[in-house]
């Protein structure tokens, strides 16, 4: 992984492999809690209790020591008010942003990569308190309420004050967390009938969602412009019912011949169910020229382009225009290993949100079973296929037969593993690669255009319906 998948002595003891100092310490407090919120706690048993001491004794040598100490004996008397319960939200949170900081800094061991410095945050704008407030109240009956325990009067108490929240830009980024958040709760109802709940998530949402409804934890790093040339690497694409984002990651070369760093840009638009695989060009190709730019494998030359201080660019077409062709195998090799990464806002420091840039190359693949694994000198590292998406050319079978591989590292499941976003292959004796976001341009591929031509005709008669009822 580090310059063309060099290992170096450190490597050779597999660094992706071993064990991260600290990380089950972090994690199984959280894990225990998660339980004891998928019961409730209007009226926690004994290893509700337990587990709430646990989460307590985690953060004891941390700020958060006394106000989690007595929420957690409230909660476990099943006499927890809102404070106790944001209380518990905020351990819960700063446990998983520990085991974010550990994992990140054994990917940046592993990859020899440098990491920016974190930047102050700006306040940020007034918010209605009493809408925040509301959203809290809604959040609070959930966890005394438990997964087992939501009905749909339950879940569609959220309704009114998300439809208020939603117009507001300042409420936004929690009405939408809270908007998906009861959907899926909805579509579980009633808990009662729940085989199974996913404890993790559900519980990442609700803390989440606890901490956002505090003014002034939304608050952004001021945003500072970026002139240079923009190199893509490879286009992350993500598909749900009713909702697609792609996020391009990049490097960026500033003009002023400053080290390169890791960017990323993203869009996202919401999507009917009927669109699917490469129809989601059709949604998502028209808001950011970026896309296609990097599915032609050129580069693109930003002015004053707004970017945070977390590497996120703040697309405007206006401030970009298309550039010379760009491999993006050629930018791994060369500029990737030169570029900084941005460091990460406190509130999305979590396991889950770990995606790191990484060039493999000269491994050998493994299939045993499902599972196809990569394996280089010092480490056997697992691709994660079921990430590849139907939107592009890029196959499972394609990965397994490539020799050289533009990923992301992630975190899932007890272990890193690689997103793979574009592949290169040997093909009569020809480099031959292929990308995820391929066909971000269009393509000429037969069922790539069925797809496109679907979601044309499906946009279509949902455009033509809005009208009619905008004009009743």
């Amino acid at each position: 992984m580090r310059d063309a998948g060099t290992a170096t002595a450190a490597e050779e003891h597999d660094l992706l492999g071993e064990p991260v100092d600290g990380l089950a310490e972090a994690l199984a407090p959280v894990d225990a809690f998660d339980r004891s919120l998928s019961g409730g706690l209007a009226r926690p048993g004994p290893d509700q209790a337990a587990a709430l001491r646990e989460l307590a004794d985690a953060v004891a040598a941390t700020p958060l020591a006394d106000a989690v100490c007595e929420a957690a004996d409230k909660a476990a008397a099943g006499a927890a008010g809102e404070d106790h319960l944001l209380a518990l939200a905020a351990a819960r949170t700063a446990l998983l942003g520990a085991a974010h900081d550990a994992l990140t800094a054994r990917a940046d061991e592993v990859t020899g990569r440098t990491r920016t410095e974190e930047s102050g945050y700006t306040a940020a704008g007034p918010q209605a308190a009493n809408l925040l407030a509301a959203a809290r109240s809604w959040l609070c009956d959930l966890a005394r309420t438990g997964w087992h325990g939501i009905d749909h009067d339950l879940v569609a108490g959220s309704g009114q004050v998300i439809s208020a929240m939603l117009p507001d830009p300042e409420l936004r980024r929690a009405a939408t967390l809270l908007d998906g958040f009861a959907a899926e709760l909805a579509a579980s109802c009633p808990g009662a009938s729940l085989d199974r709940a996913p404890l993790r998530r559900w519980a990442d949402l609700w803390a989440r969602g606890m901490l956002l409804t505090v003014p002034g934890t939304a608050a952004a790093s001021a945003p500072e412009t970026a002139t240079g040339r923009l190199l893509p690497l490879g286009v992350d694409v993500q598909e749900h019912a009713t909702a697609a984002q792609a996020q391009v990651h990049a490097v960026l070369e500033p003009a002023d011949g400053s080290t390169p760093r890791l960017v990323r840009a993203s869009v996202s638009v919401p999507k009917p169910d009927t669109v699917l695989g490469a129809g989601l060009w059709q949604l998502l190709r028209p808001h950011m020229a970026l896309l296609a730019s990097a599915a032609e494998g050129r580069c693109m030359d930003v002015v004053d382009m707004p970017v945070t201080a977390e590497g996120e660019l703040l697309w405007d077409d206006e401030h970009a225009r298309p550039g010379e062709p760009a491999d993006p195998f050629a930018t791994a090799r060369v500029v990737l290993p030169t570029a900084t990464a941005a460091p990460v806002a406190p509130l999305d420091r979590h396991p889950a949100s770990l995606a790191h840039p990484v060039l493999l190359e000269d491994y050998a693949a493994e299939q045993d079973d499902d599972t196809l694994t990569f394996v280089l000198p010092g480490h056997r590292l697992t691709v994660d296929t079921d990430r590849v998406p139907s939107a592009g050319p890029l196959t499972p079978q394609a990965v397994a037969a490539s020799r050289a591989c533009i990923g992301l590292l992630r975190w899932d499941g007890g272990r890193f593993l690689l997103q793979p976003l574009a592949v290169e292959s040997t093909v009569r004796r020809k480099a031959v690669a292929l990308h995820a976001g391929a066909w971000a341009a269009g393509t000429t591929d037969k069922a790539g255009l069925r797809a496109e031509k679907a979601a044309t005709d499906a946009v279509a008669v949902l455009r033509e319906r809005a009208g009619r009822l905008l004009r009743k």
